[in-house]
């Protein structure tokens, strides 16, 4: 995820670096995905898993809340 914010922040515009913020959006999805997974098949013990649940929606809001201020227009675009 980290990797794509920085790929899309060091793109010419907003659209791109809103393109890579999907990635990043879709990655998180899927580190989700096995953190469910994870506690299903008692790898994770139910507190890290819900400790991580949060994490992960708390980084959710972030990203949606930068997506947004791209698409906005609010945020200037990216310095290469």
């Amino acid at each position: 995820m980290a990797s794509n914010i920085a790929e899309g922040k060091g793109r010419y515009s907003r659209k791109e670096f809103a393109q890579f913020l999907y990635r990043a959006r879709g990655s998180l999805l899927e580190r989700e995905t096995q953190l469910f997974i994870a506690g299903e098949l008692h790898y994770l013990e139910k507190p890290a898993v819900k400790r991580v649940e949060c994490q992960a929606k708390e980084l959710g809001r972030i990203l949606n809340g930068l997506t947004k201020t791209l698409q906005t227009g609010a945020m200037p675009n990216p310095e290469p």
